[in-house]
């Protein structure tokens, strides 16, 4: 059995420049995990805070004081490093040592066991026998909070190459089509500075429905039928148009509002009309009742939740009550240790919630997510599509190719 023999953290930079912090955890000093934490820029306001007081060097400092009670336990019982963090801090969000310290310090360790048992990271976080790759969904267009003023309101239109039967087609096909799409968008407008968001999908000054005609005809120009090889999909982020206020939706980019009433006719409406095979917070996040009504009426549509459940075990539980959406966003950062994100993931699968595990727009060079898509049995990996802190990810999916126990592409 490995022990933890020391940590160590430092200050660094994500994608988007911002400050971020990164762990190493050594095990029986040889082992190095090393782990840089994410952030987002859409945030529910139920998941675990980043940083206390929002500075990261507050959470090394508490790391740094605390550091003798993880030295001795076993980097691969996640339980034991999630119990002696919460120790530190019993708040519900992690708001004394931040979720950022929770996330990078548990993968960090689970890192280190792997090397030091010489077992891939997927394997030992599911001990399972066959594995199965998720899909990855790519950002190709995109607005919202991920991109500056005059792009379409929804955050992000993706593509999933729905049709592919192995990792490697499914990679080329979604870079295929963003290609596409830059193609297309700068024919329409040759002073287009082929400007992208923070996730490498493109973004454009357009309208929504522009948006979705321009990505659909790509896929089209490429001989794809929408629905079959390749299908689009959507994240609303709606809760950055909600006006509490007001209790509507209000679309400054595109001009209009919606009540809840028209917002579910506005998702709705893209979701039939695009053949949809994913449509993210198409409502707000306490919008439960609502997303029910879109997962009843799409059943063979992952109407998922992310700012709805953060990650969340207990939020999750209140919606599958009311069966509110069919598919869940997993970012353990959203949740804070990877034991806690495991244990979401577990509610999930065992109440057939399909898991979409996902990056942050502020991210890493890390690809750790890829192992933890594999070993939830996530349907599919939410990546971005360009910038070497996306690339990553799916080239890790790539390299694990050459294991026999991941048999094939996912079941959506």
């Amino acid at each position: 059995m490995p022990k933890i023999t020391s940590i160590k953290g430092r200050i660094l930079y994500n994608s988007r420049g911002s400050q971020t912090i990164e762990i190493d955890v050594t095990s029986d000093n040889e082992h190095v995990g090393r782990v840089c934490a994410p952030s987002g820029a859409s945030v529910g306001k139920h998941e675990a805070q980043s940083f206390p007081q929002n500075k990261p060097e507050k959470s090394l400092d508490i790391l740094k004081k605390n550091i003798k009670k993880f030295l001795g336990l076993d980097p691969s019982n996640l339980k034991i490093i999630h119990e002696t963090l919460r120790e530190i801090d019993s708040s519900p969000n992690y708001s004394k040592i931040g979720g950022s310290l929770a996330f990078a310090l548990t993968i960090a360790s689970i890192e280190s066991a792997s090397k030091s048992l010489q077992i891939p990271m997927f394997k030992l976080l599911a001990k399972d026998s066959t594995f199965r790759y998720p899909f990855p969904l790519g950002n190709i267009l995109g607005g919202g909070a991920h991109a500056g003023p005059g792009t379409p309101d929804i955050q992000e239109i993706l593509v999933c190459a729905t049709g592919s039967k192995t990792i490697c087609d499914a990679i080329e096909v979604n870079l295929m089509i963003h290609k596409e799409v830059g193609k297309i968008l700068a024919k329409k407008d040759p002073s287009f500075t082929n400007g992208r968001g923070d996730e490498g999908g493109w973004a454009p000054k357009l309208k929504n429905d522009e948006a979705l005609e321009i990505s659909a005809k790509a896929c089209e120009q490429l001989g794809f039928t929408l629905g079959k090889e390749v299908s689009l999909g959507v994240d609303f982020a709606s809760s950055t148009q909600w006006d509490e206020k007001k209790k509507k939706y209000v679309y400054n980019r595109a001009g209009f509002e919606n009540t809840p009433e028209k917002q579910i006719e506005f998702a709705s409406e893209i979701i039939k009309k695009y053949k949809l095979v994913y449509a993210e917070d198409a409502v707000h996040e306490e919008a439960f009742e609502d997303m029910a009504i879109l997962t009843r009426k799409f059943p063979h549509v992952l109407i998922t939740g992310d700012d709805l459940l953060v990650t969340n075990t207990k939020i999750l539980k209140k919606a599958v009550k009311i069966r509110a959406c069919s598919g869940a966003i997993l970012k353990v950062n959203q949740a804070g240790s990877l034991y806690d994100a495991l244990e979401f993931a577990k509610e999930a699968n065992n109440n057939n919630v399909k898991l979409i595990t996902s990056h942050r727009s502020g991210e890493s060079i890390d690809s750790h997510i890829s192992h933890i898509g594999l070993a939830t049995k996530s349907k599919m990996l939410k990546v971005g599509i360009l910038g070497g802190e996306r690339i990553a990810k799916l080239n890790e999916l790539i390299r694990l190719s050459e294991y026999d126990l991941i048999r094939g592409m996912a079941e959506i």
